[in-house]
C-alpha cells in the first residue's frame, strides 16, 4: 500500500486525524487506521506524526513521450449547422493551405452531419484537397458525446499532424473533449498561426494576461498539435472551381452515435438587425455612449447603412448591450468591411476582436485615444452630434 501506519510507533495521539483535510484518518484501538477510499495521499499527516508512525511512498509518474513521426497533414473540422457550412471552416482551410505550403503535405476536411453532398464541391474549391465524410440521421445536428466518438477515431486512424477548429460554441465544446481523449495539446482561441521554419512545428498565437501579451504556444511532444481560431480571424480562399479533391466515406458502428443527451428543438435568435459575426458593416459603442438609451443613435445609423450594432465590454458589462453584441477579446471577433467605433476608447482587449477590419473609423471626443492608432479614418468630437449628422447625411445619400 502506498501508505501505511507503523502500529509499533503508533501512540493514539490523534495528531494525523486533526490535520487530514479529507477525514480518512480514526483512531481505533488506539492505534490510527487510514481509510483509503478516502485518502488521496496528500502527505499532510506525514510531518504532523512525532513519532513517524505514517510511512508514504507516492508511485513515481511514468511519462512517456509517443512516437510521433508517422502523423501528416493538416485537418479542420468543417462545421454544420442545420445542414449548413458555416463560413469558419472556409477560412479554416485557407488559413490551413497556407501552412500546409510550409510543411509540403496536404489539407483534409472532416465533416459530419447528414445529407451534406450538396456542399462537398465547394469546401474543394475553397481548399480542401481530401474530405473525410460521416453521415446518419442521427448526426444531423451536432452533439458532444457522438461527434467526440467520431472525430477520435478519425484521428486514430489517419494520424494527422495538425488539427484546427473554429472556436464557435461548437467547436469548444468538441475539441476539448477530443483533446482530452488522445491525449493531446489545445490552444484555445488563437488569433495567429504559423509553422517554425527550422523545428516545423506549428505555432499558435493568442491573447494572454487579459489580452496585454500575445503569447505563442508550441506543443512540440504531441500529435495532433490543435488549436481553435476564432472566427473572422483568418481569409478564406476565394473559390477554384479548377480544384479537385478527394472524399473518402466512413461509417463505424452505431454505438458510437449515441449519446446520453437528446437534442429537443432547435431556436433560431431572433435579431431586428443584421448578425454581427457576417455583417460587413458594423457600428459599435462603448463607455463613451453615456448610457443604454443612446444605443438608439447607433441602432438608427445601423438602420440606414445595413450595419449591425456592436458593443464594447466596458457597454455589456454596464448592462446597456447584451453580451451577443460584445466585440473583443471576451467576446466576437469581427472582420468587416467597415467598423465604426463610437466612444470606445480602443484598449487592446476590443482591438483584438476588431483589427481585421478593412476600414476602421473611430469616433471619439479624446484625441489621445489608442483607437486612433488603428484607425483608418478619426474624427475627434462629440459623438452625439456627430452619429446624428452622419446618418442623415447618410440617408440623404442612399435616398438619391
Amino acid at each position: 500500500m502506498p501508505i501505511q501506519i507503523i502500529l509499533e510507533k503508533c501512540t493514539g495521539c490523534t495528531l494525523c486525524v486533526k490535520v487530514c483535510p479529507f477525514d480518512a484518518i480514526r483512531i481505533m484501538d488506539k492505534k490510527a487506521t487510514i481509510d483509503l477510499n478516502k485518502c488521496n495521499l496528500c502527505g499532510a499527516c506525514v510531518p504532523s506524526c512525532k513519532f513517524k508512525a505514517i510511512l508514504l511512498e507516492k508511485p513515481k509518474a511514468q511519462c512517456t513521450i509517443p512516437d510521433i513521426k508517422d502523423y501528416k497533414g493538416i485537418w479542420v473540422f468543417i462545421e454544420q449547422k442545420n445542414g449548413k457550412i458555416q463560413s469558419v471552416a472556409y477560412e479554416l482551410l485557407g488559413k490551413a493551405q497556407d501552412l500546409a505550403k510550409k510543411l509540403d503535405c496536404t489539407v483534409s476536411g472532416v465533416l459530419i452531419g447528414h445529407d451534406l453532398t450538396g456542399q462537398l464541391d465547394e469546401l474543394i474549391w475553397r481548399g480542401a484537397d481530401t474530405i473525410y465524410l460521416v453521415e446518419a440521421p442521427e448526426l444531423a445536428n451536432f452533439q458532444d458525446e457522438p461527434y467526440t466518438n467520431i472525430l477520435v477515431e478519425l484521428v486514430r486512424k489517419y494520424k494527422p499532424e495538425i488539427l484546427l477548429c473554429g472556436a464557435t460554441s461548437i467547436g469548444r465544446s468538441l475539441i476539448s473533449r477530443v483533446a482530452i481523449t488522445i491525449d493531446a495539446g489545445l490552444t484555445a482561441d488563437c488569433t495567429g498561426l504559423d509553422i517554425d521554419p527550422q523545428k516545423k512545428i506549428l505555432l499558435q498565437t493568442r491573447p494572454a494576461f487579459g489580452g496585454n501579451i500575445m503569447a505563442t504556444i508550441i506543443s512540440p511532444n504531441h500529435r495532433p498539435q490543435m488549436a481553435t481560431v476564432r472566427h473572422k480571424v483568418m481569409q478564406p480562399m476565394e473559390p477554384d472551381k479548377r480544384r479537385k479533391g478527394k472524399i473518402i466515406k466512413e461509417g463505424f458502428d452505431r454505438s458510437l452515435y449515441a449519446s446520453r443527451t437528446k437534442l429537443l428543438d432547435i431556436v433560431d435568435e431572433l435579431e431586428n438587425l443584421v448578425n454581427l459575426a457576417e455583417a460587413d458593416i458594423i457600428v459599435s459603442g462603448g463607455r463613451g455612449m453615456g448610457g443604454p438609451e443612446n444605443f438608439k443613435l447607433l441602432e438608427n445609423l445601423a438602420k440606414v447603412i445595413g450595419a449591425a450594432v456592436g458593443a464594447s465590454r466596458a457597454a455589456v458589462d454596464a448592462g446597456w448591450m447584451p453580451y451577443s453584441h460584445q466585440v473583443g477579446q471576451t467576446g466576437r471577433t469581427v472582420a468587416p468591411k467597415v467598423y465604426i467605433a463610437c466612444g470606445i476608447s480602443g484598449q487592446i482587449q476590443h482591438l483584438v476582436g476588431m483589427q481585421s477590419s478593412k476600414v476602421i473609423i473611430a469616433i471619439n471626443k479624446d484625441p489621445d485615444a489608442p483607437i486612433f492608432k488603428v484607425a483608418t479614418y478619426g474624427i475627434v468630437g462629440d459623438l452625439f452630434q456627430i452619429v446624428p449628422a452622419l446618418a442623415k447625411k447618410l440617408e440623404e445619400v442612399f435616398r438619391k
